[in-house]
């Protein structure tokens, strides 16, 4: 089969590992090795971790709400529909400090270990 198909109401969501960010991995349930995909799903007050990638570029589309980010010592204001992409080694944090949910589309490649119950303790640094 060339396609695979996941729909709304099939996505397993759970929280992140670390900050408890509900997220759905996408890749893995289309099994698509070649890249990493996920949704995250921002309550008020919740944030992503603070990270960064050794190889990894990062793509970061806000689908709803208001959202932050911070790469680096910059801070950026995205609205629904802005991409943001970020080079590795950059740190960046996505987070919400609006009263509204914010949805966000990640999107990496080429894929890098993100279980973080799973990475050696220099991966983890």
């Amino acid at each position: 089969m060339s396609y695979r198909l996941l729909t709304a109401s099939e996505m397993h969501w759970r929280p992140s590992n670390q900050m408890g960010v509900l997220n759905t991995d996408l890749v893995r349930q289309l099994e698509v090795p070649t890249l990493g995909a996920r949704l995250w799903r921002l309550r008020p007050g919740e944030a992503s971790t603070r990270h960064r990638h050794r190889k990894q570029v990062e793509l970061y589309v806000l689908l709803e709400g208001l959202g932050r980010v911070r790469v680096d010592g910059d801070l950026l204001c995205l609205r629904p529909g802005d991409a943001l992409a970020v080079e590795p080694p950059s740190v960046r944090q996505v987070f919400n400090d609006t009263t509204d949910d914010q949805l966000w589309l990640a999107v990496g490649a080429p894929p890098e270990p993100a279980n973080t119950l799973e990475m050696a303790e220099e991966e983890l640094r």
